[in-house]
């Protein structure tokens, strides 16, 4: 196997275990009251299509179009969690507004700060 597929495969790895996650995970289980590993094992394996599908789209449309999706899966998450606790809906809701707001942001703070 080439060592730069293993390199970035890796580092993929490590960015979908991200704060965001743990918080999400955290916030889920918290007003669900459901197991952190159930949850975390189960939407792992959900999550496999839908990561596939966000390169699709990524891959057609860029980073806006993946940027898209990925607001639309918080969204769909946020309308199944309300039946949880509208407050968990809201703060997914939340949630993704930031990680929209920070990918257009960092651009521009890196830019500044490394030239």
């Amino acid at each position: 196997m080439n060592s730069e597929i293993l390199i970035t495969a890796i580092a993929f790895a490590l960015f979908i275990v991200c704060p965001r996650m743990a918080g999400m995970l955290h916030v889920i289980c918290e007003n669900s009251k459901m197991s952190l590993f159930k949850t975390a094992f189960l939407g792992s394996l959900i999550a496999i299509p839908l990561i596939l599908l966000m390169v699709w789209v990524f891959a057609q449309f860029g980073v806006v179009g993946a940027l898209i999706f990925c607001v639309g899966t918080d969204l769909l998450a946020a309308y199944l969690l309300k039946n949880i606790s509208y407050k968990v809906g809201f703060e997914t809701i939340i949630i993704a507004g930031f990680v929209f707001i920070a990918v257009k942001v960092a651009p521009l703070i890196s830019g500044v700060l490394i030239t």
